[in-house]
Formats: structure tokens, sequence, C-alpha cells
């Protein structure tokens, strides 16, 4: 599933520059269908800027290929809408009535199915939710076509639309059950034939929430009760992950693609942002997408008991202790540095009126994206972060094999990691504040437990080290062009194959 996420650094090879306008997102999934072998492209209502003419300009610009390629049959245009909160709900009225037009749009032009019928629902933290957008999307609906419809449509999207939570921080992830099972109940009394759903994890979010080791265990223990929960209730469950390229955001990248399969057993759709598709050459990522979509299928989940959920759980409590004290004393230079990460795309600004945010405590903070560029931008990738004093803990609690049980490419990942870290600039930072300190300790124990290395070490390494060292030293120089630094960012982006 292709997305909207904003994470590539290089110039996508379909265009002339690294921004994507709004108006050129709709060739973009007309390309990513036609060129690639991605089988669905989620539309983003939350986050940014949306073209809501989607349905119709697809049609009219690419007649030939969904003719031969129906949309809502053999590809799929999924909408994610905003969190049903009460308020600032114009974007998630314009989106049902959207999926509503669009579906009377390809009655007319003669499509048996529905183009849209499934939405994300962000921030799902309870049953509650889904089940109020459901009841929420029906009552329109019904009134649409009361108003409407003077002859009953074939295929009406009453009886199809689909509500998929997406579960978003780490406590939820370590319940879902307590999700799913109600509300997948409700639709089992709702529709007695529901035998099939699909479950949305977020891998970045849970990293930003809780740092990278809480965030990949609670994916697992997440995959491993939804897939229990579907078991109970005579459902066949297809989960979604949420991934980005850098290990702090999924290592879901063409060069990885054998280990993240196995990381993440079970998981039956892959996020595909912007990174994977245009950060590596073209033939790569093709290749990568095949493979995936050829070995997916193949992976079973791994079932964790309940004795090692509630280390899990416990484990998630020691590093989130560790890594929100951390990030809230950090949090004025990356939201610093963050500033000078370049936009990709048209997103909603996070603040004022138009504003919502990701936060770690009392602090707010840049999106994944941004709060991953930053940090590498630094030399300090946060992969490292209170990584090193939770495994010390973990390992004096006797939890560290349960870490190495279910996360057993830990160490992997913190060696990629590790090869962007700056040493001078750690250095430079501890003596300005004392909290960098404490992420020299968490390097010592890393490299001491797990017994690796964290340090540059291809000639591009070095090159993306030196370029750190120039963010560093502009950023606190007086004066220093902000061209200059956003320079620096992204080639150093550029080498590590991902801005964030």
């Amino acid at each position: 599933m292709a997305t909207q996420h904003p994470d590539n650094a290089a110039v996508p090879w379909w265009r002339n520059e690294a921004f994507i306008p709004t108006q050129d997102e709709i060739d973009e999934v007309l390309t990513l269908f036609s060129d690639l072998p991605i089988d669905e492209y989620m539309w983003d209502w939350e986050g940014k800027y949306v073209d809501e003419s989607v349905g119709e300009k697809l049609f009219s610009r690419g007649r030939e290929f969904f003719l031969r390629h129906p949309l809502g049959g053999d590809v799929r245009l999924t909408y994610r809408i905003p969190a049903f909160d009460g308020t600032r709900m114009n974007r998630m009225a314009r989106a049902f009535m959207n999926i509503l037009s669009l579906a009377d749009f390809g009655a007319d032009i003669g499509i048996s199915e529905p183009p849209v019928f499934e939405m994300f629902l962000p921030l799902t933290t309870d049953a509650g939710q889904p089940i109020k957008v459901r009841k929420a999307f029906r009552e329109i609906a019904g009134y649409h076509r009361s108003v409407f419809h003077s002859v009953p449509r074939k295929k009406d999207l009453l009886n199809i639309f689909e509500v998929t939570a997406l579960v978003e921080d780490v406590p939820s992830l370590l319940s879902i059950e307590k999700i799913i099972g109600p509300y997948w109940s409700s639709l089992k009394k709702e529709r007695p034939g529901t035998d099939f759903q699909r479950i949305f994890l977020a891998r970045s979010d849970p990293a930003l929430n809780s740092g990278l080791v809480p965030a990949v265990l609670a994916v697992k223990v997440a995959l491993s009760q939804a897939y229990e929960t579907g078991e109970k209730l005579g459902i066949e469950v297809a989960p979604i992950l949420g991934t980005g390229s850098l290990p702090f955001r999924g290592s879901v990248n063409p060069l990885y693609v054998d280990p993240f399969l196995s990381q993440y057993a079970g998981v039956r759709t892959y996020s595909i942002q912007s990174a994977f598709r245009y950060d590596y050459p073209k033939e790569a990522v093709k290749k990568a997408l095949e493979n995936i979509r050829k070995e997916t299928p193949k992976r079973k989940v791994v079932k964790i008991n309940k004795t090692d959920r509630e280390k899990i759980g416990r484990l998630c409590d020691i590093f989130w202790e560790i890594w929100k004290p951390t990030i809230e004393k950090l949090a004025p230079i990356i939201n610093e540095v963050a500033t000078f990460v370049p936009p990709r795309r048209e997103r909603l600004q996070h603040i004022g009126l138009f504003g919502y945010s990701r936060g770690v405590g009392a602090v707010r903070l840049p999106r994944a994206i941004g709060f991953t560029a930053a940090l590498y931008s630094l030399g300090v990738p946060p992969e490292l972060i209170a990584t090193g004093r939770g495994l010390a803990v973990a390992r004096k609690l006797g939890l560290l094999e349960t870490i190495e049980k279910y996360y057993p490419l830990l160490r992997e990942d913190l060696k990629h990691a590790g090869k962007y870290l700056n040493r001078e600039n750690l250095k430079l930072l501890a003596d300005k504040q004392g909290i960098w300190r404490d992420i020299v300790e968490d390097i010592d124990s890393i490299e001491k437990i797990l017994k690796i290395l964290l340090d540059p070490e291809k000639p591009r390494h070095f090159i993306h080290r030196n370029l750190t060292s120039n963010v560093y030293q502009r950023l606190f120089a007086k004066d220093c062009p902000k061209e200059k630094i956003e320079r620096d960012i992204v080639e150093a982006g550029i080498i590590r194959r991902s801005l964030g």
C-alpha cells in the first residue's frame, strides 16, 4: 500500500524535483499503479491538503488502465479520515460525502463496485470510536440514498463499507483485543456474514512516543492478539503495518526485505512510503515489492503467551520511563532542527487553526518523520536514545532474553543506525547540556551488552558524519543561511536513503 508520507530525500523518478504538490498526486497514483506492483494507495484526509476530485480525475486520466484493473477491485484507493473526536469535523464530513458521491459517479459510468469502500480511523484507542464512525456514516449514507437515489444501487455502499481502526500508541497496541474484540463482535451482529477484517498498526508514532524497543515489542503483541481475537470470532485477520525505511520507523526498505518480513510475520499489508519508492533505484524497488507480495502471505504470526505479554508490558514501561524525560529535555533542539527539514508534500500545519501535533509528556514535537530527520541530522540516531539504559535495566531484571526472543533483529537495527552516529557532535552537545551525557551512556551500554560497534563503516557513512558536523556547526553559527543547513540535511538524507 503506497502512502503519501513525505520521507523521501531524493527526487522521485517521475518528477524533476523532490517536492510533490497536491495537484501532482493524481499522477502519482496512476504512475505507481502502472509502473510498480502496488495494490493500494492511501489517500490522506487527516494530515495534508487533499484533492477532493480524486475519483473523477483518476478515471478521466487513467480510463484505459481502470478498464483493465477496476478501482475497488484489482486496485484500491483507501481514505485515511481524521480522528472522530467531536471537534473540527469539517474534513471528516467532506470525506464521507466524497465517498458517497464517488460511488454515485462510479455507478453512473457503469462501474459495478464502489471505487472507495474503506476508511482508516487514526488515533483509535477504544472500540466505541469505529462503532461511532460506522453509525455516523450509515446515517449520512441513508439520508444520501433517500434524497439522491430513486432506484436502489446494485451494490449499496451501506452494506459493504468498512471502518478499519488505526492504532497508534503502545498501551493500545498492548491491549488491542479490548478494541477489536468488541468492535468486531458488533460487526458480526450487524452483518452476520462478516468473516474478514483488517486492523492497521502504526509503527512510527509508537516509536516517537515510547522509543524503539517498545514500538517493536508492542506491535508483536498486537499481531499475536489480533490473530487470537480473529480465531475466537471466526474472522480472518489481515493486519496492515505502517512503516518507514529507517530502523526507528520500521526498517521497511528494499535492502532489508527478508529481515523485516520475518520481524513482522503475520502482517498482510505493508505501507510503502515515499523513501522506499524514491530513494532507491526503481528496479530495486520493483523487485522488492514483488518479493513482498510473494512472501508476505507465507509468514505466520508469532504467538505470544500471557506470561511473555506481561514481561513485554513491563519492558515497555521500563524503556518509556527512560525515553520520556530524555525526549522532553531534547525537545527544544529537535524542534529547532526540524524547521530546517524541507517539506516534501503540502502537509497541514500541526499547530494553530488547522493543527494537531504529536507529543511526549509535556512537550510538543514534530511528526515522526521530522523528529527522526532532526536527530539523524545531528548525528544522533533516535534508535540509540534510551535503548542502552533500558537494556541495562532489562538485564538486571532478567528480561533481556524476552527482548532477544521477540526482537531478534535488534542488533542489526542498532548497527544500521550506528553507522550514522557522529560521536564528535554528541560530545559537543553533551558539553552544552547534561542530558546528552545520558545518550553517551546509552551507546556504551548498547555496545557492551549487545557486543556490537556503533560507528561509520563505509566511505558514505563518513561523508554522512561530515555533513552532520556541518549541520551542527551551522546551527550554532550566527546568521548562517537556512538554505545551507537545509542542503546538508538533504544530502545526508540521500546518503541514508530517507529524510526521516
